[in-house]
């Protein structure tokens, strides 16, 4: 009779996380995700299809995490001021904790695909700056602002002291 483990995936990823953490993503793999959970290589295949949809579920699932903590402080907010803050801290902390990720090429998209998925990222960080925007437009545009500026290492007092016009 299989060996029944609870929570498998979720101990999958926490390890990978954990591994990812330490040791970047060059030094994870299946093997040591394995390994760490006391599992064979194959039961991690039951779960992952590779390495890549591994490290993209633990990424997805500190995205969610995230998204839910900025869906939390804009609900407190009163001005898009403390939100354009979350965003851009979690924008920065996320660039950090998976740089070994997007340095090594891994977190790339094929050309068709980035459009789309640069748009649901867009509107995820629009939609808590949308109750402080006259319109749509400007909350996206202000997400996209904050986006961009942000990866290209703008402090946040010179990104708000543009965007805080269009609010």
């Amino acid at each position: 009779m299989p060996k029944i483990i609870e929570n498998l995936r979720e101990r999958l990823i926490a390890q990978a996380k954990t591994l990812l953490a330490d040791s970047g993503y060059a030094a994870l793999t299946i093997r040591s995700v394995a390994a760490g959970c006391g599992v064979g290589v194959g039961t991690v295949y039951n779960y992952f299809s590779s390495k890549d949809e591994l490290v993209a579920a633990v990424m997805l699932e500190d995205w969610n995490r995230r998204m839910e903590a900025l869906a939390a402080a804009a609900a407190d907010s009163d001005g898009p001021e403390p939100v354009a803050r979350c965003i851009y801290e979690l924008l920065l902390d996320y660039a950090q904790r998976y740089s070994s990720v997007f340095q090594a090429g891994q977190a790339a998209v094929m050309p068709g695909s980035f459009r789309r998925y640069h748009a649901m990222l867009r509107d995820q960080l629009a939609a808590p700056l949308a109750r402080f925007s006259p319109d749509p437009f400007t909350s996206r545009f202000a997400a996209e602002a904050l986006l961009a500026w942000t990866m290209e290492g703008m402090p946040f007092r010179e990104i708000y002291d543009l965007l805080k016009k269009l609010f």
